[in-house]
Order: structure tokens, then sequence, then C-alpha cells
């Protein structure tokens, strides 16, 4: 049996903040308590380290295929930059294309993760083709531990219309699933995006005109009140306005179910970064796009008072050459996305523990526990107990870090972050009670395993 002792740390959950030794025997978490001996055991000294349960980014798009361009990262460059920062399982989306059935899409996914993965992974299933044979597939998904679901508002290949989005909503409530949505009004998208060409705007200045705020409040207001018609819970990602947060606070007001995800870009970025010389801000191409500094503000205070329940990086990279640069002459041809799996956590801690807009108990809840109680995982990942896996950070609050674009193990010509200054970092990750990352760098690779999911237990 592989034992290994964790001493002095001070562990954090989203209630309690206890100094304590962690016991861990082969993959699991055997024992926490004071002064824990074991001679058989290696010893990890993590006095003065705050201990966490291992990351969970519930938002990424790897190894991924527009039409027209490939993401940068697949799932061995993505994974590694995960768990160097203390991500110990992402749940990517898996995409059924027009025609194809869920089972193919997981298949391919699977094909993708399996075998190449340095972190743990699950899977949401992306639903774009809604017809009997989908709707027949929805317990092979169950069956195979694929219990979200993710619906999109916008782009014309991938979304659904209202009467799709409240059938899928109805089909899934009967076994537990959950049900995700990309809220922005894809018509008045095009509409407005047409619009700023009209105009003469084709530079990436004009990206967040095409999309402002009430875009994406008016697709919130309407998800959630087919929502409310299905009697369904619903999970909203990457909420970037002050009027989407409206939204979705009316509806809990009425009653209603509704988890809620922000993501660093949208509590760190405004829209002056596409106002830069060039085609610099090709790079802060990403939808919904930065936002006026009264969004951020909002939705800091969202975070503080635990108004948001996940933080998920909607990592989803493309090259400036070769792929954003396709956008050159015309902003709606730049592929929407950025890098983010790396940089999540430290982002969190830096901007937000350290500035005193969250504490290190909502960063645990926010990054790990309570994205694992809603999508199925809890208390095998998101928690330091007896009997939980043992993905675990030890985490130094003092070290003094530089985010720059050579010194990361994303595989993205550029990040949105050059040169910020950070503090804290990863320092030791265990993933099922193994040692991969020590000194903020990866020394184990490969190691990350599938994760079927349950039922959301919030």
């Amino acid at each position: 049996m592989k034992k290994t002792i964790i001493k002095g740390g001070i562990l954090f959950s989203s209630t309690d903040t206890v100094n304590a030794d962690i016991l861990v025997e082969n993959d699991k978490i055997a024992q926490i308590g004071q002064k824990i001996e074991d001679s058989e055991a290696k010893i990890i000294e993590a006095a003065g380290k705050y201990i966490f349960p291992g990351f969970i980014d519930p938002h990424t798009h790897l190894d991924m295929d527009t039409g027209t361009v490939h993401t940068a990262d697949d799932f061995v460059s993505a994974t590694k930059g995960a768990v160097s920062g203390g991500t110990t399982t992402i749940i990517d989306f898996a995409t059924q294309d027009k025609g194809q059935s869920l089972t193919e899409a997981l298949k391919n996914w699977h094909g993708l993760a399996d075998n190449r993965s340095s972190c743990h992974y699950g899977f949401h299933m992306a639903i774009t083709d809604w017809n009997e044979t989908t709707r027949s597939e929805l317990k092979t998904m169950k069956d195979s531990g694929v219990t979200s679901f993710k619906l999109y508002m916008a782009y014309d290949n991938l979304r659904s219309n209202d009467r799709e989005i409240f059938e899928i909503l109805e089909a899934v409530k009967t076994f537990g699933g959950l049900v995700s949505m990309h809220c922005e009004n894809g018509d008045l998208v095009n509409a407005l995006i047409a619009e700023q060409k009209r105009q003469g705007r084709t530079s990436p200045a004009a990206h967040p005109l095409s999309r402002p705020d009430f875009v994406e409040a008016e697709a919130v207001n309407r998800f959630l009140a087919i929502a409310e018609a299905a009697e369904s819970p619903v999970y909203v990602v990457h909420l970037s306005t002050e009027r989407g947060l409206a939204e979705c606070l009316n509806a809990r007001r009425r009653g209603q179910k509704v988890f809620i995800e922000t993501c660093p870009q949208y509590l760190l970025l405004d829209d002056s970064c596409y106002e830069l010389e060039g085609f610099e801000s090709a790079k802060y191409v990403f939808a919904p796009p930065a936002r006026k500094p009264l969004d951020e503000k909002a939705l800091w205070e969202a975070v503080g008072s635990g108004i948001v329940d996940t933080i998920g990086s909607d990592h989803c990279s493309f090259n400036m050459k070769g792929g954003k640069d396709l956008g050159k002459n015309d902003f709606s041809k730049i592929p929407n996305g950025m890098p983010g799996v790396e940089t999540r956590p430290v982002l969190m801690y830096t901007f937000g523990v350290c500035k005193n807009k969250m504490t290190l108990n909502q960063m645990a809840a926010q990054l790990s526990e309570t994205p694992a109680k809603i999508f199925g995982m809890y208390p095998q990942k998101g928690a330091l107990k007896p009997g939980s896996d043992a993905d675990i950070v030890i985490w130094d609050p003092e070290y003094k870090g530089t985010i720059t674009q050579k010194d990361q193990y994303q595989n993205v010509d550029y990040t949105p972050y050059e040169g910020v200054k950070t503090k804290g970092r990863a320092e030791v990750v265990l993933l099922n009670g193994e040692i991969i990352v020590e000194k903020g760098r990866v020394i184990a690779e490969n190691k990350g395993q599938y994760i079927p999911r349950g039922i959301c237990q919030l």
C-alpha cells in the first residue's frame, strides 16, 4: 500500500478552515486529523500552505474543430496546463454534429481524451440535432456517466429553437439531468454583425458592439422562462453582464433553481481590450465579449456574496497565426475563444482572495466543491474527506509569479494575461494520491481518468 502524509497544512472547504494532517492511502484520503504518524508513509511538509480539494473546471473546449479552424489545445497540452495550475478535473463539451447520434459524439470525444489526459475529465453533451433518436439516447448518456447537456441560443450551426429547448428540458428532467445554456440571442447577433459591417466596421472593435449586454439579458430571460414552463433546474454558462445577472436573480426569487457560472475574463477584463493597436484586440474576441467596468463590479459582488456558483475558464484557444488572423479583414470571422484553463485558479486567488473580493472558503467552493455537487461528482471529487479521491492541491500563498505565454503548457501562441503579476500557486498537486506537480511543474503526465458522473446534488 502506498501512503503519503501531508503535514501541517490549512485545509479549506466551503464552510470550514482546519489545521490538520491528511493521510493518503493509495488513491484515497484515509484520515484527516492532528499529528498523524505512519512510519511507512512519505511525508510532505505543508506548514503555512493552503490545502484545497483538486480544482474542477466545468467549462472547456479542447481539440475542437469549428469547420474552418482547429483549437490550439488538445487534451494533451490543455490538461497539462490544467493540472499545473491545480485543476485536477475538467468537464469538456462533447458536441453532436448535425445528423450525428449522441453515442457517436461521445465516442469521438473519448477518442480525443482517453489515454491522453494529465488530469481527470468528464463530458457534457452538446445537443445540436434534436429528434426522436436523440431523445432515445438520453438514457444511454446517463448510463455512460454524462448527466449534463449543453444547448446554444446563438451560432447558426449549433443553436436550438425555443420549442426544442423546452422539449429537451422536459426530457432531461425525467432522470435528474441538468441543461446548461449559452445565452445570446442569435438572431440579434447576426443582425448586429451585419449592421456593424454596413457601417464599415470590420476590426475587432466591432465585436462587443455586435453583442451588447441586452443580447445576453434577453436570452437569459427567455431561457429561464422556458425553464419555468418545463419546471426544470438550469445552469447558465459564462454569465457576463449585470443585466443577465438580474434576470437570474429574478428567476431565483420566483423559486426557480438557476445555477450561475462566470469566468475570470468577465471579472478581470473590460471592453477597453477591444481598442488595442493593429490586430492585437483579436486576442480578446470571445463570446460573450468582455464587458463594462460596472458589469465586472456586479459580477465580483455576486462572487463575493456567493450568488455565483462556479467559475469556469471557457478555455477555447485559437492561435493568432493560422487562427484568429482568419478575421483580419472581417471581425465576424475571428474564431471566438481564448485560453484560460491553466491560469483560472491563480487569477482568482490573486485578484479575488488577495484583493478581499472572495474568501479562501469561497475559492474552495466555487472552484471545486460546488461544481462537484452540481455535476454529480461529490464527495468523490471536490472534498477533503476520508473516502474522497486523493486529488489534492497544496497551495503556496506567498509565491510571486508572472504570467507569460512562453512559460505555459497551453499550446497557444499568446496569453491574454501576458505580463500579469500573480500571487500564490499550486506548489504540489496530487492526482489519485500520486504527486504529479512539484514546484508548479508537471512531473508525471497522462495520469488522468474518465469520470462518469451522477446527477446534480444541489
